[in-house]
C-alpha cells in the first residue's frame, strides 16, 4: 500500500476512535466558521458560497465564510490546522490543499494529511488552459509552436502550489516549450491579469472560466476533463491530443482539525450531505460547471488518500 495512502487510513482511523460526548451532544450551538484559503472570486470561493448557506440550513446554525489567502493556499490550511478540533473552525479543502500540497511541499510547518480529518465532499471540478485572444492560436499545439517561434513574448500564470500550477508544469515538460510562468494567490487576480493582457496564458478551473471562455473574453484550448466538457464541445481534452496523464478532476469539501469527535463530523457529513442533495444547492453548483458529489466521512478519507498518491505521482514527474 502506498505510504501516503496508509497515512491518510491511519490518521482516519486513530480520529474516529476519539469520541468527546458532551461537546459532540451539544453541537453546534455557535456559529461555524468555513475558511477559504484563496482570495474571493476564485473557484473555491465561489463553490463554497454556493453551497455553504444550505449546509447551514440543514445544520441548523449560522455558517461565516472568512477567506485567508496566502502563499497558494497554505496559510488558511495551516491556521485551520493550528485550530480547536470542536468543529466550529473547518477547511473548504480537498485535492489542492489535502493532496497536492503534501505532494509539493516537504517541509510545511502543518500536516495536509495528518493534522486534517475529512468531513464531507461537496463536487468536482477540472481543470483548463485558456489564452487571451489578443493570441494568434486557436489550439495547444499552435500555442506550443507560437511559443517557441517567439521565445520570451509569452508570459504564463495560474494560482501557485496548486492543480492549475501543476497543469502548466504538465504541458512544459511534455512539449519542451518554455513559457514564463506568473505565480498568483488566487484565480480572481490571474484572471484579472489574462484578461488584461499582463499575461497571456493561464489555467484554471471550470467553476471560473467556463463563463469567460463562452463570452468570447477568453479563447480555450484544452480542458483536463476526462470528456469534452457539454458546454465547449469544439474544445478537446488533454488527452485527445496526447497529453496523458493529468488527473481529470478536482474534489472541494469540508475538513476539520485532527482530534474533531467523531459525533461532530458525522452531524457536518450529514448536514453537507442532506445539502448537496437539495435541487437548488445541485442546481445552484450545476451552474458553476460541476458535478455534486457526496460520500460518507470515511469515503471521503479513503479517496483523499488516493488522491495523495495521483498527485505526487503527477508532481514527481513535472517539478
Amino acid at each position: 500500500m502506498n505510504r501516503h495512502f496508509a497515512i491518510g487510513l491511519a490518521f482516519f482511523a486513530a480520529i474516529t476512535g476519539t469520541v468527546v460526548p458532551g461537546r459532540a451532544q451539544s453541537f453546534p450551538d455557535r456559529t461555524v466558521k468555513l475558511v477559504v484559503p484563496y482570495p474571493p472570486g476564485g473557484p473555491s470561493d465561489t463553490t463554497a458560497r454556493v453551497s455553504t448557506q444550505s449546509i447551514a440550513a440543514s445544520l441548523g446554525q449560522n455558517m461565516i465564510i472568512e477567506n485567508e489567502a496566502g502563499a497558494g493556499g497554505r496559510i488558511g490550511t495551516r491556521n485551520v490546522a493550528r485550530a480547536a478540533a470542536d468543529g466550529y473552525t473547518l477547511l473548504f479543502g480537498g485535492s489542492n490543499e489535502n493532496a497536492i500540497t503534501p505532494a509539493l511541499y516537504k517541509k510545511l510547518d502543518y500536516d495536509a494529511v495528518k493534522d486534517f480529518v475529512p468531513v464531507a465532499p461537496v463536487a468536482t471540478d477540472s481543470n483548463a488552459v485558456v489564452v487571451n485572444p489578443s493570441v494568434p492560436a486557436n489550439t495547444l499545439a499552435e500555442l506550443i509552436q507560437y511559443a517557441k517561434d517567439h521565445p520570451g513574448k509569452l508570459s504564463s500564470g495560474a494560482t501557485i502550489g496548486i492543480s492549475p500550477h501543476l497543469l502548466l508544469e504538465f504541458i512544459r515538460a511534455r512539449s519542451g516549450v518554455d513559457i514564463v510562468f506568473v505565480p498568483y494567490k488566487g484565480a480572481a487576480p490571474g484572471m484579472a491579469d489574462v484578461l488584461g493582457g499582463q499575461i497571456q496564458v493561464y489555467a484554471s478551473n471550470k467553476s471560473v472560466l467556463l463563463p469567460l471562455i463562452k463570452s468570447g473574453r477568453l479563447r480555450g484550448l484544452a480542458v483536463a476533463s476526462a470528456e469534452r466538457w457539454p458546454e465547449l464541445p469544439d474544445v478537446p481534452t488533454l488527452r485527445e491530443i496526447g497529453l496523458d496523464g493529468y488527473p481529470p478532476e478536482v474534489w472541494y469539501g469540508l475538513m476539520a482539525p485532527a482530534a474533531t469527535p467523531p459525533a461532530v463530523i458525522a452531524k457536518l457529513n450529514a448536514a453537507a450531505t442532506a445539502a448537496v442533495n437539495t435541487v437548488e444547492t445541485r442546481n445552484a453548483i450545476a451552474k458553476l460547471g460541476l458535478r455534486s458529489r457526496t460520500l460518507t466521512a470515511p469515503e471521503f478519507g479513503v479517496l483523499l488518500g488516493k488522491e495523495v498518491t495521483l498527485w505526487e505521482a503527477v508532481a514527481r514527474k513535472q517539478m
